[in-house]
């Protein structure tokens, strides 16, 4: 199966955490990273989990997940300790045409968690489709070393120079200028760029 990668805005979006332990912890973190709306569904909590709800930052619902809580979602995860929960959750998003990601069990996700490297607005995700997520991980540290934080402020500054760039000249001269900046003439940013160019 060839997987379509994309990069999803989840900002205002309801998305649905089935379960409230560790891994659940670190899934909702994410979420609320990207602005989601979340609902974690679960009868006990770690404390986090139980801080953030009580902060407002997501909704808890102390009970145990029913086919209904994915009615209306964006996406759900299912993060329990019990495969046949997660899997029940599967069906339940099946049914309702919900995109669900059930941890650990490729079988029973529409969609998979890539290893990612983020350095602000650049974010290099890594994916083997579910088979291997040791080697994603291992991926990943590499690419860390390769983009260091520089490549943060530097995809920044890049940003900056083309809203400025696509205010001024014709297409043709458009497309070299935006070219241009985005590929400095040494393979990795510096401190001081513009003389890059």
């Amino acid at each position: 199966m060839t997987l379509f990668p994309m990069m999803l805005k989840l900002d205002g979006r309801r998305c649905v955490v089935v379960g409230a332990g560790k891994v659940a912890a670190a899934k909702i973190k994410g979420l609320l990273a990207c602005g989601a709306r979340v609902t974690v569904v679960g009868p006990k909590a770690e404390s986090s989990i139980r801080a953030q709800a009580d902060a407002g930052k997501l909704t808890w619902r102390r009970r145990l997940f029913s086919p209904r809580d994915a009615a209306g979602a964006f996406l759900v995860i299912a993060a329990t300790d019990s495969s046949a929960i997660n899997a029940n959750v599967f069906r339940s998003c099946q049914t309702r045409r919900v995109l669900c990601n059930s941890v650990d069990d490729p079988l029973h996700c529409d969609f998979f968690y890539p290893a990612v490297v983020s350095r602000g607005p650049l974010q290099i995700a890594i994916s083997t489709g579910g088979r291997s997520p040791a080697l994603a991980a291992r991926l990943r540290k590499e690419l860390e070393r390769q983009f260091g934080p520089e490549w943060g402020k530097f995809v920044e500054e890049v940003g900056k120079w083309r809203q400025e760039i696509l205010k001024g000249p014709p297409s043709a001269v458009r497309r070299r200028l935006l070219k241009r900046i985005a590929i400095p003439s040494e393979s990795k940013p510096k401190k001081s760029k513009r003389e890059n160019w």
